[in-house]
């Protein structure tokens, strides 16, 4: 039997499992400790309560998602809008160097999961599933990435609920590896915390870019604006490419107008769009979106396909461990800094950026403070790396033995 529930209940729904969520995360150690994203813990609690009323009562929840679309597209969108290049400049050299490494090694690490899904009879897709898609990319790009594949390559509908254990699998592993290849590389190399780093950048703990932006309704309705604005221009650039036969993710295109956009006014000083209003309403929509995302769930289909995708993601792993161990060390200069950008590497690369600041946070709590790794990882992984990320993703999807 199956039960509608409309639009207003299904967004109460979704809060009530992102409230649920935070709760969770509160009362017990090992999520919060993990930094596994709230909606993912109400999501997945909600998905075996639901397993559990479908097995013993046949009872299928059908929601009305009609909001889903557009809260990606808002959480993508203030991507862009974050992504200034006077930020990039901000870092110095070191953050283009480490988005050059991260960007190679989301090459490597598709390249990883197509031949894995290849080797054991999958479907290639799935290999950028068990990729970057949801390791490098998250939740949020792996929740995208698995409509887009179901609409446009007509996967299974499952796909969706596998991404979503991809990523998770991949958060928490992103949270247990990164410390120990830092700690073998400054235990081996004999590394010392560097005192002498710029004093400016001291108080550094993580990247929370202009702190001082005063928020009030006329800001978040501005930065709506600008928001809406990108999406729409998004949306004809969208179909102005469909009609020519080429073919974007929808959000990419609001995405690169956001980037246009926001360096665009920082270049001409005619307007400031605001750093915590975008990071806001970024932070709700991904939320909302993630929850609502996870509330369709069906875990009794992921049986088939758990064995060889967790097979996929601990292969993942230990290449992460290996390119961050002997690459990301090596090519950020061998020193203390380095060894602690290859801890928040294996955090980003496998899950998500706060789950790199985690990592770099125990380490310099015991190691000494690193306020260049602080600057320079959270850029690159909260704005840069989605960019490379969603081109690079669409490389392979140009390629024929992966799209068929």
């Amino acid at each position: 039997m199956n039960i509608e529930i409309p639009i207003l209940e299904t967004l109460l729904i979704s809060l009530i499992i992102l409230f649920s969520g935070y709760y969770l995360n509160s009362k017990i150690a090992f999520l919060r400790n993990n930094n596994i994203p709230e909606p993912v813990v109400g999501g997945i609690v909600f998905a075996f309560l639901s397993a559990v009323i479908h097995v013993n009562f046949g009872i299928n929840l059908q929601f009305d998602m009609a909001l889903k679309v557009p809260l990606m597209t808002v959480f993508f969108t203030t991507i862009g809008l974050g992504a200034s290049f006077s930020l990039l400049s901000k870092g110095g050299p070191k953050v283009a160097l480490f988005l050059s490494v991260a960007t190679f090694y989301v090459f490597i690490q598709n390249a990883v999961g197509v031949s894995i899904a290849a080797a054991t009879g999958m479907d290639p897709l799935m290999g950028l599933i068990g990729g970057s898609v949801t390791l490098s990319g998250g939740h949020g790009n792996g929740a995208t990435y698995a409509d887009l594949f179901i609409s446009e390559f007509g996967m299974h509908e499952n796909v969706f609920e596998l991404a979503m254990a991809v990523a998770t699998l991949g958060l928490i592993l992103g949270g247990l590896v990164g410390g120990p290849v830092s700690k073998r590389l400054i235990k081996k190399h004999n590394l010392k915390a560097d005192t002498s780093y710029h004093k400016e950048l001291d108080d550094t703990v993580t990247f929370v870019p202009e702190d001082h932006d005063f928020v009030n309704p006329k800001k978040m309705m501005e930065t709506l604006f600008v928001i809406l604005l990108c999406m729409c221009l998004g949306r004809l650039g969208y179909e102005a490419l469909k009609s020519i036969d080429i073919v974007f993710p929808a959000f990419l295109i609001p995405l690169l107008f956001g980037v246009v956009i926001t360096n665009l006014t920082e270049f001409t000083k005619i307007y400031k769009v605001s750093r915590a209003c975008i990071d806001l309403w970024g932070t709700m929509a991904l939320s909302i979106f993630l929850a609502m995302a996870l509330m369709s769930l069906k875990i009794w289909e992921l049986v088939s396909l758990a064995g060889p995708m967790i097979f996929m993601v601990l292969v993942q792993a230990i290449m992460l461990m290996i390119f961050a161990y002997f690459i990301t060390f090596k090519v950020m200069g061998k020193d203390y800094n380095a060894a602690i950008m290859a801890g928040g590497h294996c955090g980003f690369g496998l899950g998500a950026t706060p789950t790199a600041v985690a990592n770099m946070e125990t380490l310099v709590s015991r190691y000494g403070s690193s306020p260049q790794a602080f600057l320079v990882v959270p850029l690159v992984g909260a704005f840069f790396i989605d960019i490379t990320n969603a081109l690079i993703i669409q490389l392979y999807l140009s390629l024929p033995f992966v799209s068929g």
